[in-house]
């Protein structure tokens, strides 16, 4: 067993004591530190099993699976967390995936890989692709802004019929690259999944399909509850620390919920397999900006929860910014450690700009 799946299973112990503090009420800080501790091994468990059964279903299904359930963990917090009403630390967190991604997941596995190896390597062509992609997610969070902006008044509806017309495209483009990747060109995307196993299975060997779709069941359970929980505290907790409803959800959710991801980019880049590492990364991003923010659009909608793409004049910012810093960085389909301290940097810095934007 890897070391990962070792300490996975012995941060699960964080499940039922987060369970009981809720129950005892034990305080709001307590309670959203051990919900955050209790959600990194299930991610990582969610993102295992993803991968495991991936391995088994073929590259199509496989790829399918890992679409879906890939940012599972963020989007399930996102969805507790809409039901809740807390809709601007929803929006917040769909901003901090973009700049975790792009910048935290690249930078570490750039830094990590490059400590390791001079210099590295990666698809060229696929790191282009996924960069004008992504050009279309910025453009898609910044036009409703500068409706706004550039407007005398707007109605709230407007917005809306705005954002929602924007998911429902967002949502099809991403179903085309989806058949791009998968079908048309999917010979563009074979970056080594089997990379991802610490060791490989046997020749004959295979993953048993309903264990793993038991532990893809039941990882997202477990996500599920956790989530209620950390949400429920995250309020009370981020006021008592002195964080705003902003840096809660561009900085603390992402790194909550995507640590699964943060793992296994540096793991494969430290084997140097930097094209799964910058596809990790830039995928991860793609799905955020095409699915997991127009779902929760239209979700939104339906549960009296109405979110928008309007998302504030300095976010918007900030995702330009790390857009097109990952975009320079991967042009040349080269990496070294000097690249990933530049990309850390960039999110230190916008981090550092969040804590301290005034409310």
């Amino acid at each position: 067993m890897s070391t990962k799946n070792i300490v996975s299973l012995g941060l699960l112990v964080f499940i039922p004591i987060s369970i009981l503090a809720e129950r005892l009420e034990w305080g709001a800080l307590t309670i959203f530190g051990l919900s955050a501790v209790a959600i990194v091994p299930l991610a990582i468990w969610l993102s295992t099993a993803t991968e495991e059964l991936a391995v088994v279903t073929g590259p199509t299904i496989g790829g399918l699976i890992n679409a879906v359930f890939g940012n599972a963990t963020e989007l399930i917090i996102a969805l507790v967390a809409l039901k809740a009403g807390l809709i601007d630390i929803v929006k917040a967190s769909i901003t901090g995936s973009i700049l975790a991604n792009l910048l935290l997941v690249m930078g570490l596995s750039m830094l990590a890989g490059g400590l390791r190896y001079k210099e590295q390597s990666f698809n060229q062509t696929v790191a282009r692709i996924n960069g004008s992609t992504m050009s279309l997610a910025v453009v898609a969070i910044v036009l409703p802004a500068m409706v706004i902006n550039t407007s005398n008044i707007v109605e709230p509806a407007t917005i809306r019929q705005l954002s929602l017309t924007v998911a429902v495209v967002m949502i099809l483009v991403y179903g085309l690259t989806l058949l791009f990747s998968l079908k048309t060109h999917s010979y563009l995307y074979d970056v080594g999944v089997t990379d991802l196993e610490d060791e490989p299975h046997g020749e004959h060997e295979q993953p048993n399909v309903w264990l793993w779709v038991g532990v893809l069941f039941a990882a997202t359970v477990g996500v599920a509850i956790e989530s209620e929980i950390f949400v429920g505290a995250v309020e009370e907790a981020a006021n008592s620390l002195g964080f705003t409803a902003l840096f809660t959800g561009v900085i603390l959710l992402p790194l909550v919920g995507g640590a699964a991801e943060y793992v296994t980019a540096v793991r494969v880049a430290m084997k140097d397999n930097m094209d799964l590492a910058v596809s990790i990364s830039m995928g991860s991003s793609l799905l955020v900006a095409l699915l997991v923010a127009p779902i929760l659009v239209i979700i939104g909608y339906f549960i009296g929860q109405p979110m928008d793409l309007n998302f504030g004049l300095f976010e918007v910012i900030a995702v330009v910014i790390a857009v097109l810093f990952a975009n320079l960085i991967s042009l040349d389909g080269r990496s070294n450690w000097l690249e990933g301290v530049l990309l850390l940097s960039t999110f230190v810095i916008l981090g550092a700009s969040f804590f301290f934007h005034p409310v």
